[in-house]
């Protein structure tokens, strides 16, 4: 697919410094370097600077707020040859923070802290990832998902002692005995399935009224893109699949997956779903996926911009899959 790495989190080129994650003594240095830049996150959400058009912040190291920042960093990589590092600031608490309205399907919060005054905030990733550069997106969805990792990965899974950061952040290391560890990713399927004009939408229980979008699943263990995509359009609505192919992959830290775009052919338009999996789903024909997408549709809204299923719809229909 020739626009494959134009999606969201994708096609920055981003210089990931590999080379020295390993060298203390590059780290080192890498830190005294004054146009080194801290990268922050509070609760996996980055902090953007909010006056339009929003960026995402680069603070310089000696920062006040980096007092509240916990001692473990992880390098993210370079930007004209000086280092970007990931902070998190976790452990601050805002005042009157509404845990409530953390969390959910779309997180409209915004946490600002003192030092940083009204011009910079803490937000939902999902929320702003479309306002944002394509560097600025892989920097921040690497680090929220490197902190999230590094949350849910303490203890080793060997031995189930306390494991610690190695590697500028890309390995958990247990000195207890010795196994290492290294970050998740979760191998996902979102299916383009289409049967002569049109597209078959699904929703799932507990999203947003009138949301529908492409389906998606987990790939098994010791199972090909391509059967994944089959057994899941078959479990949820019955639809047997015959060729498939690749289109795009999106990074989703959300928590760690990374999605395979796959476009498939259906062998016949019969839907059977499975209530325990989906709520529901149906063709769309592309007339009505274009007034989907302009906002014209009755019972249908448009699937979330920024996220690979609104990627590969668009591309379907501007007729641009190849």
């Amino acid at each position: 697919m020739r626009h494959a790495e134009t999606v969201t989190f994708g096609g920055s080129a981003l210089d990931r410094a590999g080379e020295i994650r390993s060298n203390p003594e590059a780290i080192g240095a890498a830190l005294k370097d004054p146009d080194a830049r801290a990268i922050l996150f509070w609760r996996g959400k980055p902090l953007i600077a909010t006056a339009r058009p929003a960026h995402l912040a680069r603070l310089p190291l000696d920062h006040p707020v980096l007092a509240d920042a916990g001692d473990d960093i992880i390098l993210l990589g370079r930007e004209d040859g000086a280092a970007r590092f990931a902070y998190d600031l976790s452990s601050w608490q805002p005042e009157d923070l509404d845990e409530a309205a953390l969390g959910g399907f779309l997180d409209p919060s915004e946490q600002r802290h003192p030092a940083l005054g009204e011009v910079m905030a803490f937000a939902e990733l999902r929320r702003v990832m479309t306002w944002l550069s394509p560097r600025d997106a892989e920097l921040a969805a690497t680090g929220r998902a490197m902190f999230s990792w590094h949350r849910s990965h303490g203890f080793c899974a060997a031995c189930g002692h306390r494991s610690d950061m190695a590697q500028a952040g890309w390995q958990r290391v247990c000195p207890a005995c010795k196994a290492a560890h290294f970050p998740r990713t979760d191998p996902v399927v979102i299916m383009l399935i289409t049967q002569g004009n049109s597209v078959l939408m699904g929703r799932s229980p507990g999203w947003p009224a009138r949301m529908y979008s492409l389906l998606v699943s987990f790939v098994e263990p010791g199972e090909t893109l391509e059967a994944a995509v089959r057994r899941e359009v078959f479990e949820e609505a019955g639809v047997r699949v015959g060729q498939v192919s690749y289109l795009s992959s999106q990074p989703w830290p959300f928590p760690a997956s990374l999605m395979f775009g796959c476009a498939g052919e259906a062998l016949s338009r019969d839907i059977s779903i499975d209530p325990v999996e989906i709520e529901d789903a149906l063709w769309v024909s592309r007339e009505d996926m274009m007034e989907i997408f302009a906002g014209n549709h009755a019972s249908i809204l448009p699937a979330r911009k920024g996220a690979i299923a609104h990627f590969l719809l668009e591309n379907w229909l501007a007729d641009r899959l190849d």
